[in-house]
């Protein structure tokens, strides 16, 4: 079975920059999608970025483009998301999860998921 572990969320002042990992295993991830969520308290799912595990397709939110990226170590099976220029309102539990492809905004249709990473921007 798929299984994917989030990791390196942590505490940050705003303008300061983190890099989450989701590592993936249990499967060939060729035919999948990777996309990354948020949920900050009181608040619902929130689509961060989803690209395909080739690279080939990728969308980002707007609230976010042009601060995150995603990038792939495909010899580790791990997927990064890079977050740079952080404000207070990007804090949220961060979560990774997959699908076979194409990419897609709604979380409902990922069917692996990571148990989340906080992140937390404040100074």
């Amino acid at each position: 079975q798929l299984q994917l572990v989030e990791s390196g969320g942590g505490l940050v002042q705003p303008g300061g920059s983190l890099r989450l990992s989701c590592a993936a295993s249990g499967f060939t991830l060729d035919s999948y999608a990777i996309g990354w969520f948020r949920q900050a308290p009181g608040k619902e799912r929130e689509f961060v970025a989803t690209i395909t595990w080739l690279g080939d397709n990728s969308v980002y939110a707007n609230s976010v483009k042009g601060r995150f990226a995603i990038s792939r170590d495909i010899a580790k099976n791990t997927m990064f998301l890079q977050m740079n220029s952080l404000k207070p309102e990007d804090t949220a539990v961060y979560y990774c999860a997959s699908k076979l492809r194409p990419i897609s905004y709604s979380g409902s249709s990922y069917n692996y998921w990571g148990q989340g990473t906080q992140v937390t921007v404040s100074s």
